[in-house]
């Protein structure tokens, strides 16, 4: 083990005993927000020591065992136990560096996914669709909430853009490297020619913002619309203005949400989805401020960026980030994408772990 890695995990045991003592301490509980926030500093690391604490006891045993080796009596035994000691050694350094892993704050936050059509006209827009019915099922599959917050349908079926929030633990974490630009390759049904047609569309995962508050979002940088809602829904839809427009003046943003029937619920959506799209973009200002150094293994998400292509002739779904071809179209738009996100999550551990060897 590198003598940084081991150093750093040596101040994560000396916090944890020293959390221990504050929270077993007769005043803990008279401030509750410090309270809680140890806990949580607690909670986050008390793994991390655990192992680091099996990790020394393998230590102890590998330096009794070589202890042992003089002695010709047990000099075999020593020998299998130093071997067995080293094996857990290894396989308890390799858990240690990924518990080390910078772990994205944003995680365990639900999201709003948008998906646009993009070049291919209504052949794209049904993709979009397609796109869509592949998120909600695997949503489905997690447990996980769908709901919509502002589409267009296209006069052929799908959609020119729809916005979804999808609400549940780790949501984030899975969906996460979705962002970017997906390109099909297949017959359109209104192709008489049977000639194969390739068009895309671009997704965006975005992670809620807690609280409107946190991007600063200024009332007097907001000019708010109201009008009545298209498309079905009856005609206490059509007779009230309940859809509403929000745009940001400062930055151009636009976000229309207009799918639930109270004006005020619509506006709330939409001002989560704008937050949303304002952090988004701070983020990724500030990546790009940081980026020069090293490319991310999986890209950078950029919109423009293509990071997927479904081939319907060839039954086949490509990540051109990773280099992974799969050979079960029907089942990843079914939304089988475990396989996929697993690729994915795995090469940006790599990444994280290449990052972590060369700071050590």
């Amino acid at each position: 083990m590198k003598s940084s890695i081991r150093f750093r995990l040596e101040q994560l045991a000396d916090r944890l005993a020293e959390l221990d003592a504050l929270l077993g301490a007769e005043a803990a509980t008279r401030d509750m927000e410090a309270f809680r926030r140890l806990n949580k500093e607690r909670a986050e690391i008390a793994d991390v020591v655990a192992l680091f604490a099996a990790y020394r006891l393998a230590e102890a045993d590998l330096a009794t065992a070589v202890a042992m080796d003089n002695d010709t009596e047990m000099r075999e035994f020593a020998r299998e136990e130093a071997a067995a000691a080293q094996a857990t050694m290894s396989g308890l350094e390799a858990d240690l560096q990924r518990a080390l892993l910078p772990r994205d704050p944003d995680d365990d936050k639900s999201v709003f996914l948008e998906i646009r059509a993009g070049t291919g006209g209504d052949e794209s827009a049904l993709f979009a669709g397609d796109l869509f019915r592949m998120y909600a099922r695997f949503a489905e599959r997690n447990r996980w909430k769908v709901e919509v917050a502002s589409k267009s349908e296209s006069d052929l079926g799908g959609y020119r853009e729809i916005i979804a929030r999808i609400e549940g633990i780790g949501v984030y974490a899975k969906l996460k490297f979705e962002s970017g630009g997906h390109r099909v390759q297949r017959v359109p049904t209104t192709e008489a020619q049977g000639r194969i047609h390739t068009s895309a569309c671009t997704v965006a995962v975005l992670p809620e913002v807690d609280a409107v508050d946190d991007v600063a979002i200024n009332p007097a940088d907001l000019r708010i619309d109201t009008f009545r809602a298209s498309g079905a829904g009856g005609q206490h839809i059509n007779k009230t203005d309940s859809a509403v427009r929000i745009t940001h003046i400062p930055s151009g943003l636009v976000v229309e949400c207009q799918d639930d029937r109270s004006q005020h619920r619509n506006k709330a959506q939409a001002l989560s989805v704008l937050a949303a799209r304002l952090k988004d973009m701070q983020v990724r200002a500030q990546q790009q401020e940081r980026a020069s150094t090293r490319k991310n293994l999986i890209g950078s998400g950029d919109r423009s960026e293509r990071i997927r292509t479904y081939n319907f002739p060839q039954g086949r779904v490509t990540d051109h980030r990773i280099n992974l071809t799969l050979y079960k179209i029907d089942a990843i738009m079914d939304g089988d994408l475990d396989d996929l996100l697993a690729g994915l999550n795995a090469e940006h551990q790599a990444d994280l772990l290449a990052a972590l060897a060369g700071d050590a």
